[in-house]
């Protein structure tokens, strides 16, 4: 059986509270929820984490190599500053989706450039709850394509 790891940095802790017009309603736990029913509906496992320490994200990273087979990771405003988290994607040999819950595209200009999309073997944004879905399933078809 598969199993992803879905990563979730700086202030994911707060969905359903921080900017419900931009991120929605839902919560944290309802993310992770629908990731975790997702991924086991597709004979896979999915372990969240969250966040908020870049240290901790590296970390968490790090323990994923030899551990899962694959990462959704929304590294939140990290996705536009952490020359470290680029670092950690590109040492740990998985495939990491980048996904962002908004189109960061249409947000502030600072949002348009990803540090980590260049080490990230895809990147979904814009998608609401279902960036993570999505992500699940993009994870499991390179998976599968590997065996």
């Amino acid at each position: 059986m598969a199993s992803l790891l879905i990563l979730n940095g700086p202030n994911l802790n707060l969905l359903g509270q921080r900017e419900p017009g931009i991120y929605g309603s839902a919560t944290l736990a309802d993310v992770e929820a629908v990731a975790m029913e997702h991924a086991k509906s597709r004979g896979a496992e999915a372990v969240c984490f969250q966040a908020n320490s870049e240290g901790t994200l590296v970390d968490a990273l790090h323990a994923a190599r030899g551990t899962h087979d694959g990462v959704a990771f929304n590294a939140g405003a990290y996705t536009h500053t952490s020359i470290a988290l680029h670092d950690a994607i590109a040492g740990i040999d998985l495939p990491v989706v980048e996904v962002h819950i908004s189109n960061v595209h249409a947000r502030e200009a600072f949002r348009h450039h990803s540090q980590i999309a260049r080490v990230c073997t895809g990147v979904i944004c814009g998608f609401g709850m279902a960036s993570y879905t999505l992500a699940i399933d993009a994870l499991l078809g390179l998976i599968e394509a590997k065996k």
